[in-house]
């Protein structure tokens, strides 16, 4: 079997190969959105606490966000075909382990492992397009589609999971990944060539591990602080340990001949603008979609479904708007555009602050299809802008470091705003209790299971006659503790937008090789791809062609 590269790409490879990359995206995604809608349902069923139930989303994203780089790197060496079929292997049984959970924890794991697979899929499926499609033109149409099916999969998420939760129970979430990735591994055998990239570029190990060690640790302790104390020994200990393990990663990676993350990109203003965006912006909006799950199912009682409509106001506008940002990128300055929609999604966060128990649907909906045109003003053009300002044979780490910086901030929004929510909402549920005329003994009552177990505690709780005032009273502290959310949300955004407008400009293209013999061959590449070699490499222990 021959490990080809992009210019020798067969043309009628190029729609199954489409094919399968939108399947690997859809598969990647999907947990991301279906788990996040599901959030109630899966905290009733098992008596889950709200740290606990703050894990089920960062357990997904923390492994995705600290293993794709390294998930690139092993595709770019070993062979993309492979790393891609082991994403889909690891997403099958990510969704099988949570299919059969009977605790959280066993939940824990089963997104785990299909964060393992969204690591390995999204940066592969991206350099499998890049092979099969080499012509930067045409290229970006097959990356439109590309990028659609991830928005589908972000955008009909929480839908599909509310059609199940409303006739199934709550694990038959995990059913669907399940055939869907068994039976993409076994058509990509068939329809897939594989490819690597040219070069020497070897397996970062101690960057991966300092890395890993450090996101994992920081990620632990924002929890653990929020059900406790930042003055936990265990805490203390855990961002400790986040601080060395982040001080040797830089060290490591300054030395290293083959780095994971090349800290030289970070000498790019508008590379260093992106990488903080990403990781700022979506800390503040993914947490901010952990929050408003659960207030639709703890405060408005709403079922997955009728939640699921109201989340996709957010996602559909990034999805209808996809393909025109993508062309109006190259006309408007990204030091407009990006600190523009943060600026139009921080309003929309702000907006948000007044809404109570009993808004309607209509009032959020306005509010919410708001937010998703600010993302929609800042996503493409974020990750344009990144691979463009570095130089020319470092775009494709650009990219890919883009995409980690994203997946850490996703990983800590859950973590930071939840434990923001609980907190402020644990602290002001006295005074709801005592507002609702409940006595002292109920007060004191109610007061030790919101410590002990949290929110969620309290609505277990059976206190008779005085159970509605105690879920009225609960209602409101939750309110308080969301609205402590959207500011802090609204603010990181701000801060974002800052951020943008001080370090952002128009990005200058970096030239491509210089023409020769090689170049000659090779042609112009799409500066958003990792380079590809125009040879036909023999994989070890074949035969040549």
């Amino acid at each position: 079997m021959n490990v080809t590269t992009t210019a020798n790409a067969p043309q009628g490879r190029r729609v199954p190969t489409l094919v399968m990359a939108c399947v690997g995206v859809f598969v990647a995604y999907l947990p991301v959105t279906t788990v996040s809608a599901s959030l109630p349902a899966i905290q009733r069923a098992l008596d889950a606490s709200t740290a606990q139930l703050s894990w089920v989303s960062v357990a997904f994203v923390l492994p995705m966000a600290a293993l794709i780089l390294t998930a690139g790197v092993f595709g770019d060496v070993h062979g993309r075909k492979k790393v891609f079929q082991a994403g889909l292997a690891f997403s099958g049984l990510g969704a099988l382990i949570a299919l059969c959970a009977q605790s959280i924890e066993v939940v824990w794991a089963g997104q785990v492992f299909a964060g393992l697979g969204a690591a390995a899929l999204l940066p592969t499926t991206l350099a499998l397009i890049s092979h099969a499609v080499p012509a930067p033109r045409e290229r970006g149409k097959f990356i439109g589609v590309w990028a659609t099916s991830l928005m589908a999969a972000l955008a009909f998420g929480p839908v599909i999971a509310g059609v199940i939760l409303d006739h199934f129970a709550w694990r038959w979430l995990y059913l669907l990944p399940v055939p869907a990735s068994l039976l993409a591994l076994v058509v990509s055998t068939k329809l897939l060539t594989d490819s690597r990239a040219p070069g020497a570029r070897r397996l970062d190990w101690p960057g991966q591990l300092t890395s890993a060690l450090a996101i994992t640790a920081l990620v632990y302790g924002i929890i653990e602080a929020g059900a406790g104390s930042f003055t936990d020994t265990k805490v203390m200990l855990a961002l400790f340990t986040a601080v060395v393990a982040s001080v040797a990663f830089v060290l490591v990676e300054r030395h290293s001949s083959s780095p994971m993350l090349d800290l030289t990109l970070f000498r790019s203003p508008s590379f260093t603008a992106t990488a903080l965006i990403a990781m700022i912006s979506f800390l503040g909006l993914i947490g901010f979609f952990f929050a408003l799950s659960l207030y639709f199912g703890m405060v408005q009682q709403l079922s997955t479904l009728e939640s699921a409509w109201r989340l996709l106001m957010v996602c559909i506008v990034p999805l209808v708007l996809g393909v025109p940002m993508g062309r109006l990128v190259h006309r408007v300055s990204p030091r407009v555009l990006i600190p523009g929609g943060l600026l139009v999604a921080a309003v929309a966060l702000l907006s948000l602050t007044t809404i109570d128990a009993h808004t309607s649907f209509g009032s959020l909906a306005w509010r919410l299809g708001l937010l998703g045109l600010g993302v929609s003003f800042v996503m493409t053009p974020m990750t344009a802008t990144a691979v463009s300002s570095v130089p020319f044979h470092q775009a494709g780490m650009a990219a890919a470091s883009n995409n980690a910086f994203r997946q850490l901030g996703a990983a800590l929004g859950p973590a930071v705003l939840g434990a923001l929510l609980s907190a402020r909402a644990v602290d002001a549920l006295p005074g709801h209790l005592t507002d609702a005329g409940l006595g002292g003994a109920t007060v004191r009552r109610v007061t030790e299971a919101a410590d002990a177990g949290g929110l969620s505690a309290v609505g277990e709780l059976r206190l008779g006659a005085d159970t509605p005032r105690v879920l009225g009273a609960l209602s409101q502290a939750f309110i308080d503790g969301l609205q402590l959310c959207l500011v802090v949300a609204a603010v990181l955004t701000l801060l974002a937008a800052a951020v943008g407008f001080v370090l952002l400009r128009r990005p200058q293209q970096s030239a491509p090789p210089a023409a020769g013999p090689a170049a000659s061959v090779q042609g112009p590449r799409s500066p958003d791809l990792p380079t590809a070699d125009t040879r036909t490499v023999p994989a070890v222990g074949s035969r040549p062609s």
